[in-house]
């Protein structure tokens, strides 16, 4: 599958970081990691920390897939309200996702700091902004239920939306646990410091063709004809997994986005904050680091790639005059403008865990616009799997729900 077209603005800021061999010879392992976007990145530096022989592939180059078109806007909060969320899975796994969103954010700043990845990680506000009179309702009711929680968020006003942040809107719930960050080079910080301090095996343009299961171990058999015999394997491939599994699990949408040319000035109320609204489908905005704005959204449901593609001007015209709507003040001159490949699920978590049909195989799905979140949430679960220890998580996000 094509996950995404054109050259996002991640891979001509950052160009090449850096590359790897192709596997050539037969080997072994505790772990073999499948996918090496920011998920597997996450997956094989906590593993291989923990002392498991740890082996990570991926058939394209490195951070190539879903990783390089990311937005990297990190938020706790799920697509869907916690408030309806509730009514989908119940009190426990919804309030449990958003709380363990918060800690996620925090985990992964930690993360940054100790791998030293210079990823422009900053903490930022998140707003979440009425469109309309009707979605102002239950978008007050959403603040009530996080209140209730105790999440940490306070209420504006739209005059008060209007005067903090220049921002058009019926009103906002306005959250400290976001961030953004560059999920590009994170992706490969993670894997140098992993293969520099915790012995982490490497190799790209390696497809896994075919898997075969004995009693304790599982043989990889790669494109180039050698063989990865493992004792577990965790599959971090993303939209592309759906093809391994009889059941769907995933509707898949196709998102854009576009990064402005730099401005002379940016307001601090917009450099320290990620604003979303209630639209559907939702817009969203941040800056980034070098004094650009990023806006994203215009979803629709995937078709297929050439249409995705062939759709981008169109998309671009489209999120410049919603974002002008949004934020009249500003003149934003599209520079890099892109689209992707989005999922969401029936309820909006992640699929993480085992799967009956794959022996000694564990999965790492974080569908959704919280894919990262989710994949440090899966860090802690697939832990525990392998460690033998319970966590509540397994349940919520069984690929059997």
């Amino acid at each position: 599958m094509k996950l995404r077209s054109k050259e996002t603005y991640w891979l001509l800021k950052n160009g090449l970081i850096n590359s790897y061999p192709s596997l050539q010879k037969n080997i072994s392992c505790d772990v073999l990691v499948i996918g090496g976007g920011i998920t597997g990145s996450l997956m094989a530096y906590r593993l291989s920390g923990e002392g498991y022989r740890t082996v990570l592939i991926d058939k394209r180059d490195i951070g190539m897939g879903s990783t390089s078109a990311t937005t990297a806007m990190l938020q706790y909060e799920l697509d869907e309200p916690l408030h309806t969320l509730i009514d989908k899975v119940g009190v426990n796994a919804a309030v449990d996702t958003y709380q363990q969103g918060v800690l996620a954010i925090d985990k992964l700043e930690r993360i940054t700091k100790l791998v030293r990845a210079d990823c422009g990680f900053e903490r930022k506000r998140s707003v979440y902004i009425a469109y309309s009179k009707e979605d102002l309702i239950w978008l007050r009711k959403e603040f009530e239920c996080r209140r209730k929680f105790r999440l940490k968020v306070e209420w504006l006003s739209s005059a008060q939306l209007k005067f903090k942040f220049g921002m058009n809107g019926e009103g906002a719930i306005v959250s400290k646990a976001g961030a953004s960050m560059d999920a590009y080079i994170l992706t490969h910080a993670l894997l140098s410091y992993s293969i520099r301090h915790f012995r982490l095996q490497v190799f790209d343009h390696t497809s896994a063709e075919t898997v075969r299961h004995n009693n304790r171990t599982t043989t990889v058999s790669t494109d180039s004809e050698r063989t990865i015999t493992c004792k577990h394997i965790i599959y971090a491939t993303g939209y592309e997994t759906q093809d391994m599994l009889r059941r769907n699990i995933v509707n898949l949408n196709s998102t854009y986005a576009f990064v402005s040319e730099p401005l002379s000035r940016i307001p601090a109320s917009l450099t320290n904050t990620i604003f979303w609204n209630t639209q559907s489908p939702y817009l969203y905005l941040r800056s980034t680091a070098d004094n650009r704005i990023l806006v994203g959204g215009g979803d629709e449901r995937f078709k297929n790639a050439f249409r995705r593609d062939r759709l981008i001007d169109k998309k671009e015209t489209f999120l410049l005059e919603s974002a002008k709507k949004l934020l009249p003040q500003l003149t934003l001159i599209p520079d890099f403008t892109w689209a992707g490949t989005f999922g969401s699920t029936k309820d909006t978590l992640p699929y993480i865990g085992p799967h009956p049909d794959h022996p000694n195989c564990y999965f790492v799905l974080g569908f959704g616009g919280n894919g990262i979140t989710f994949s440090v949430m899966g860090m802690d679960i697939i832990s525990d799997v392998l460690a033998g220890r319970h966590n509540k998580f397994l349940e919520y996000f069984s690929l059997s729900r």
